[in-house]
This record gives C-alpha cells, sequence and structure tokens, in this order.
C-alpha cells in the first residue's frame, strides 16, 4: 500500500487548456491557480528549478479578453516525447489587455 503525501499546494488547481506565450514559444496549461501552473510545451526547456521564467496566459473575462502576466520560479520539468512539462509557482503577477505579436516578445521575454 502507497502512502498518500500530504497536499503542500496553497490553492486548489483548476484543469484548464489556455494559451501560454512565453517570449516567440507556446504552450498550453494543464491546470493552473492563482499561485502556481502546470503548462507543455513544443522543444526542450532549458529552465532548472529555482530559475526564474516569465510567461503569460491568455483569459476570456468577463470584461473580454486578458492576458495574465506571470513571474515564477520553475520547481520542475518533465520531458514527454517531444513536449515538456513545466511547473511553476507564480511569485508575481498581474492582468494586462491582450497585445500585439510584437509586442509579446518585449513584455514577456524569452522562453526557458
Amino acid at each position: 500500500m502507497t502512502a498518500k503525501l500530504p497536499e503542500l499546494r496553497r490553492d486548489r488547481r483548476y484543469r484548464a487548456a489556455l494559451p501560454v506565450y512565453l517570449g516567440k514559444d507556446m504552450g498550453a496549461t494543464r491546470d493552473m491557480s492563482p499561485s502556481g501552473v502546470y503548462f507543455w510545451k513544443d522543444g526542450m526547456c532549458l529552465c532548472l528549478p529555482g530559475e526564474s521564467i516569465s510567461f503569460a496566459i491568455e483569459l476570456d473575462t468577463a470584461k473580454g479578453r486578458m492576458m495574465w502576466k506571470c513571474q515564477g520560479a520553475v520547481v520542475r520539468t518533465e520531458p514527454l516525447g517531444d513536449m515538456v512539462g513545466v511547473a511553476v509557482k507564480i511569485t508575481e503577477s498581474t492582468m494586462v489587455p491582450p497585445w500585439t505579436d510584437a509586442a509579446r516578445t518585449r513584455i514577456v521575454g524569452e522562453s526557458c
């Protein structure tokens, strides 16, 4: 019998497949909460646990489309074939209006 580990997350996670913007790369969320997110992206991820990461998640809100701009720390990465899963603890975030492709890299920065 396997012992169940205690839940360490601060907030409940919600399953959602939403676009994630990482500089010039894109991904999609698997689940998210106000304090963390897990997303998949194509290719490799050179981020190590503890490293900073910047990204934005596209959300549909009552006021229209918004971008949830986030800074966080990588908790873990999980390679799976041609993709990689990235778990992030969010340390700072803000909601901003959607932007154009040209501005996305400047606002979000480079991918991990």
